[in-house]
């Protein structure tokens, strides 16, 4: 009787723990599934015969490649339209804003030409106008011409 009973110390060997059991299982579930490629392979299949192959290109995936480079050959014309008016766009706008500084500078002028004093002064320094009864003198300098008036 003695032998069909285990010892304790028979019991504690025989006592599996958690680690030890998930070892034990980790190979039979890796036998299950194929064995990894061998390194280098790089996509490439094994034939039955030892030889190895590339992918095929199958008819199903060549149309598709032709669709999307139908497609996208289509796509072009409109995107380079779209650029094309963007960049019109940033340049109607800077010519714009040139032709509104350029407006309020002539704006100013306008306003300088309904100035009575400012037409005398101009008369005067640019075209050398005189009131009836005054008397124009002209400095001619010793060497050199004559400054130009602001005009």
């Amino acid at each position: 009787m003695s032998a069909a009973v285990p010892s304790p110390a028979a019991e504690r060997r025989s006592t599996i723990t958690p680690s030890e059991a998930a070892r034990a299982r980790a190979p039979s579930q890796s036998a299950s599934l194929s064995p990894p490629p061998p390194r280098g392979s790089h996509g490439r299949h094994e034939v039955a015969r030892g030889r190895t192959s590339t992918p095929r290109l199958t008819a199903r995936a060549a149309v598709l490649c032709v669709i999307v480079l139908f497609l996208l050959t289509l796509a072009v014309a409109p995107l380079r339209g779209l650029i094309d008016q963007r960049n019109q766009l940033a340049r109607l706008e800077r010519q714009a804003e040139s032709l509104t500084a350029r407006n309020a500078q002539l704006e100013e002028h306008i306003d300088l030409l309904n100035d009575p004093a400012y037409l005398e002064r101009a008369a005067r320094q640019c075209l050398g106008l005189v009131r009836p009864g005054e008397t124009a003198f002209v400095m001619v300098p010793s060497h050199g011409a004559l400054p130009s008036p602001e005009c």
